[in-house]
């Protein structure tokens, strides 16, 4: 499998990483580390987590996801040192009174004392890859359309989000650190304060990127290019949207595949992967691709694995069928005419789950 470095961290990484959010709700801890294990042998040696996890948060399952993954560490001795290890640290809370407290900012010593615990929780001395889950400042993300500067509050400051994070780097407990969720001016803003205070530059991005959210080819991938700052794509599979499991049933009724993160959890339906938009969308595509003799799962995961802008996609998983399949996706190519269908239901349907 082909191998990637993660912006100048010198992180090495393999074109797929395992999403871990699954685990400690979707998925049971022994069957979590099965499909570890499985993931392992066939060469995805990444793997992403984030305190937050379990998805769909709740105060029960917060840090249970990590703590799953302690316990991987804790009981095959040696593959710790095998694994390239991310996680990340919540921004300010989203309805979430149960991460510190509700706080509507993330301080230095916030950023310092959720590494200490999601260290402890993961059995491990250090992370490999840091990350920031959301901005700590004002900005449109999860599904917002547009920047509202009407919103702004005092916050920490990038800086001084960053000088956190260079303290934790110091102390030898993460190796390099990454965003989530960003903007072309947040990634710009953090390299340009790092260069010019000799802090710790940002190795990574970590964006939706799939056929139904290409937002990121509107201007960010130029920035991170330009910077050299890596993209690791989630969502590629748009919460299961670009499987085709719901294009007969939708996403509620009798019919609709209960296992679905979608179907199954009304939360994640007001999100928006469960625009009624997105849908439409996606059964255009997930059509296109069997009329071009590949499933939706193939169309959908070549589309992210072979695009440049692409450092490593994160794929979720619930069964160990999943899993092949989206391994076995890699080495697909889309052909060029493909492709320009593919760019011409964008261009009609522009990007539904923005």
């Amino acid at each position: 499998m082909k191998h990637t470095l993660l912006g100048t961290s010198g992180l090495r990484v393999p074109a797929i990483c395992l999403g871990t959010m699954t685990f400690g709700e979707q998925v049971a801890e022994a069957d979590a580390h099965a499909l570890m294990d499985h993931a392992l042998a066939r060469g995805v040696n990444f793997l992403d987590t984030a305190e937050m996890y379990a998805v769909p948060p709740k105060a029960e399952t917060f840090g249970a996801t990590e703590t799953i993954l302690g316990n991987w560490f804790a009981r095959r001795p040696g593959v710790r040192q095998q694994v390239v290890l991310a996680t990340k640290v919540a921004g300010p809370s989203r309805n979430m009174p149960w991460v510190r407290g509700g706080s509507p900012d993330l301080t230095p010593s916030d950023i310092r004392a959720a590494c200490d615990a999601s260290l402890k929780r993961l059995q491990t001395d250090v992370i490999d890859l840091y990350q920031i889950h959301w901005p700590v400042r004002n900005a449109p993300m999860f599904g917002m359309a547009y920047f509202d500067p009407s919103r702004d509050k005092p916050v920490t400051s990038i800086h001084d989000q960053l000088d956190a994070m260079a303290g934790l780097v110091k102390a030898g407990k993460v190796r390099a650190i990454g965003l989530s969720n960003e903007t072309p001016y947040g990634v710009a803003e953090f390299v340009r304060l790092a260069e010019q205070h000799g802090l710790p530059r940002v190795a990574t991005v970590q964006n939706p990127y799939c056929l139904v959210n290409r937002t990121l080819e509107n201007g960010l991938d130029e920035a991170m290019h330009r910077l050299n700052v890596s993209l690791l794509a989630y969502s590629p599979l748009a919460f299961g949207l670009l499987t085709g499991k719901y294009d007969a049933s939708g996403l509620t009724g009798e019919a609709a595949p209960m296992a679905g993160r979608l179907a199954k959890y009304e939360s994640m339906r007001k999100q928006r992967w469960g625009r009624p938009e997105a849908l439409v969308a996606a059964k255009r595509y997930n059509q296109l691709a069997r009329d071009n003799g590949l499933t939706p799962v193939q169309m959908a995961l070549a589309f992210c694995y072979t695009k440049w802008q692409v450092a490593s996609t994160i794929i979720g998983i619930t069964s160990q069928a999943q899993l092949d399949d989206d391994i076995d996706a890699l080495g697909i190519t889309l052909s060029p005419e493909l492709l320009a269908a593919i760019d011409a239901i964008r261009w009609d349907m522009k990007d539904p789950a923005l």
